[in-house]
């Protein structure tokens, strides 16, 4: 790659450890992301390269850039789209990151300004991680019309990448650290100024020298307004443009007003100068959105560190399996049916399932399994996790779109856009809030003027800046972005907004038997042996059972670690055993009659009981069975300890379903339940005013997950279930769910607290302001703390119990 670290394309720098090369005349050109990638590689791959050769420079800018691209209509071009959207139908969805979102607002304004344009099916915009998820029709509007729209508003829209994204966080926070250190030096040094005004009268200063300090602090206000500052005037003349107004509209009012007033009055001399008021508080405001921006990095750190796990590169071998050649490329130049060779230590760079080797590996960040998971040849591999012992060699499956690990993205980022009923609420309040504020404004103004007029500009003034809509629109926001996050760490993905809203409200759990509360796989309960060893037994069962497929010889092979025995002339009869020679013994294996005695009393109600025989009679009975998860016992407890009621309804056996309903402790037990009788049993606990929460995991679950108010599909269960379900239990410690009852729970508490002190604040701080009580500065610093208050409180959630 070439030593230059400016994309060649754009021109933007390029990210440490990014590597999207582009091939350009026989040589390697360095991008800065997918996007670029894939726009340059089509250029020169479609015969244009000369446009590389003819421009006469890069673009200064990423909205020229755009611009150029826009123009090349190269994002509409089914291989460009190819890395960042995925079809259904004639409907398309993209992640795209926006650029310039600073408030609430700002996420507001693009979705409604988006939603208006024919074909857009759907924009939700997560305020924490500046993402957005855009849905359209492809035969009505194409990507590049929304991107410009969104352009034309003032922003910038582009293609997600990881990379791409923290560059721009890198770049939005030197960009605030710099605005930040020139506001407080200029509150420093016009605060020197200003005391001496203060302290002084006219018998300790002189008109000249009180006329030096004046200019003295004009000058050093100047740049905090026109730099520091500018951010909020760039904002509220976008609001003014599209005749709204966001929260930017009553700081620019303020701040330009008070520092317009200040000049005027140090060039005419009168009484009243505000510039250390107008420092002061642009310092404090961009104080807390420094803050605030931090905090909101923090919470969705969670979410944003699952698109970060696959890896850059991956070593391919070409030639496997007859050689072992290997050459290193881009993980998403992987296509299905490559071979790629992940070391201990490195993370897999697709789906697959491992071809050569034996390992473990750790899929905590993914799934949140606390244990490594063995894998050896046959294995299924998710992209993203940890190989942590030796080398493995896999065979690349699902790339791209098409991985777990990007259906997990997906569906985080739907949980995060969409929003619950709280946070459709507080926004409805705060679109409105600044218009009736500025009325507010106005109107103390007038009374002022009448009572006292020496007062009523910085009253104002402060009536302005002292509200802070951003706080109420953030309430929920924060809340929910910090919570999801949680949650993915623990395994749980919440794929609904409204998800965690329900859960903490959900009075009755509603679960399956197979493969929810129970692991879905045979396994051996109890050995009674006859005569001779229980070691024998085992050893002789796993001999006979060798290469049959169904679940009692799976379970009966799974139970012997030993060494395994040769058996010879091997017959199954269909439906009744199998029988064969091992170690010069006639053996049979199956159902109590095929060995021709009958089974002891004593197993376990449900239980499948299997015998083992030789020519003298039994040897050995197998009592196996469907194992309760290791967590189950422990998930009851817990939820009746919360309040919540126990139901277990189940298509199996009822002896069955009342065996596992006695041992974990569930009162509510039903079995040999069709998928119509859940519906139905659901529905009337919904007309008796419960909150149902259902949990299941096969095809027959998903229209009772789908009628539940909130529903949980649990690992590795059927797609439908997971499609109908509204939460996704990632890993097999079902025990999370109570955790994840406690959290959902705390998340309503942390919502309410953040909606009223948003509610309180303003009540209080509006009508003190209006009294005269509050000062422009004091009004700077309560509207940043009111927005950090809220961001903080919801960080709470992100930490661990």
């Amino acid at each position: 790659m070439s030593e230059s670290q400016e994309c060649f394309h754009c021109g933007d720098p390029v990210p440490l450890g990014a590597d999207y090369p582009i091939r350009y005349q026989e040589a390697i050109q360095p991008g800065c992301c997918i996007g670029c990638q894939a726009v340059a590689q089509t250029i020169i791959d479609s015969g244009n390269a000369d446009y590389y050769r003819l421009r006469t420079d890069k673009p200064k800018t990423p909205e020229a850039a755009l611009e150029e691209l826009r123009n090349l209509k190269l994002y509409d071009l089914p291989e460009v789209q190819q890395s960042f959207v995925k079809e259904e139908g004639e409907l398309r969805e993209a992640s795209l990151i926006l650029e310039g979102i600073v408030c609430a607002a700002c996420v507001w304004l693009n979705e409604r300004h988006l939603y208006q344009l024919p074909g857009v099916a759907g924009v939700e915009i997560n305020f924490s991680t500046r993402r957005a998820r855009v849905r359209w029709d492809e035969r009505q509007i194409k990507l590049s019309d929304i991107l410009h729209a969104v352009q034309e508003i003032g922003y910038l829209a582009y293609p997600f990448d990881a990379s791409r994204q923290e560059e721009l966080f890198r770049k939005e926070r030197n960009a605030a650290i710099r605005r930040l250190a020139i506001a407080g030096l200029g509150m420093m040094q016009v605060m020197m100024y200003a005391i001496p005004l203060y302290l002084s009268d006219e018998f300790t200063m002189t008109r000249d020298i009180e006329a030096l300090l004046r200019f003295a602090s004009l000058m050093l206000t100047t740049p905090v307004v026109f730099y520091s500052a500018l951010p909020f005037f760039q904002g509220a003349w976008r609001d003014l443009k599209l005749k709204r107004a966001g929260m930017d509209v009553p700081v620019a009012l303020g701040v330009g007003a008070a520092y317009a007033a200040s000049v005027y009055g140090t060039f005419v001399g009168s009484a009243e100068v505000y510039f250390d008021s107008v420092t002061m508080f642009v310092f404090f405001l961009l104080t807390g959105r420094f803050l605030e921006m931090s905090a909101r990095k923090k919470s969705a750190e969670a979410a944003e560190s699952l698109v970060k796990l696959i890896p850059a590169a991956a070593v391919r071998l070409p030639d496997y399996p007859a050689g072992r050649a290997q050459e290193t490329l881009a993980a998403v130049k992987l296509s299905p049916g490559d071979f790629v060779l992940v070391g201990p230590g490195e993370s897999f760079p697709s789906d697959g399932a491992v071809a050569e080797g034996a390992s473990s590996v750790d899929e905590s960040l993914l799934t949140g399994e606390s244990h490594p998971v063995a894998k050896h040849a046959g294995s299924p591999i998710i992209g993203g996790t940890i190989n942590l012992h030796s080398p493995l060699v896999v065979r690349v499956e699902k790339v791209g779109s098409d991985t777990v690990l990007s259906g997990i993205v997906r569906l985080l980022d739907r949980a995060l856009a969409e929003k619950p009923h709280l946070a459709k609420m507080a926004d409805r309040v705060a679109a409105w809030f600044v218009l009736g504020l500025i009325l507010v404004a106005a109107g103390v103004a007038l009374a002022w003027y009448f009572v006292d007029p020496s007062r009523a500009f910085w009253i104002t003034v402060s009536v302005l800046v002292v509200s802070c809509p951003c706080a109420l629109s953030l309430a929920t926001p924060a809340a929910l972005t910090a919570a999801l996050g949680r949650l993915t760490r623990m395994g749980l993905l919440a794929t609904r907004g409204h998800a965690l809203e329900t859960l903490a409200r959900a009075t009755d759990f509603v679960f399956d038997k197979t493969g929810t509360l129970t692991t879905g796989e045979f396994s051996l309960r109890e050995v009674r042996v006859e005569r001779g060893a229980r070691e024998d037994a085992l050893a002789l069962a796993h001999a006979l059972e060798q290469g049959a497929t169904h679940p009692v010889a799976a379970a009966l092979r799974a139970a012997w670690e030993g060494d395994a025995l040769e058996a010879q002339e091997l017959h199954t009869t269909q439906g009744m055993g199998v029988e064969g020679w091992v170690a010069g013994r006639r053996l049979r294996l199956g159902a109590p009659e095929w060995v021709g005695a009958a089974a002891p009393a004593g197993f376990a109600p449900g239980a499948t009981v299997a015998g083992l025989a030789d020519e003298d009679g039994v040897l050995a009975w197998f009592a196996l069975g469907d194992a309760p998860r290791p967590q189950a016992r422990q998930l009851i407890a817990d939820l009746k300890a919360l309040g919540v009621t126990i139901h277990l309804y189940s298509g199996d056996r009822a002896e069955n379903v009342a065996a596992l309903a006695a041992e974990l402790g569930i009162d509510d037990a039903r079995g040999a339940m069709l998928p119509q009788d859940k519906l139905d049993a659901v529905r009337v606990l919904q007309q008796q005013g419960c909150v149902v929460a259902m949990t299941g995991d096969g095809v027959n679950d998903a229209p009772v997950l789908a009628q539940a108010q909130v529903s949980v599909a649990v690992d590795q269960g059927a797609e439908a279930a997971q499609a109908a379900a509204d939460m996704v239990l990632l890993s097999s410690e079902i025990g999370r769910l109570a955790d994840g009852v406690l959290l959902a729970r705390k998340t309503q508490r942390v919502i309410r607290e953040n909606l009223f002190w948003s509610v309180i604040y303003n009540v209080v701080a509006i009508p003190a302001a209006a009294l005269g009580y509050v000062t422009p500065w004091l009004a700077g610093i309560g509207m940043s703390l009111s927005s950090l208050l809220v961001v903080l409180n919801a960080m709470r959630l992100s930490r661990r119990a």
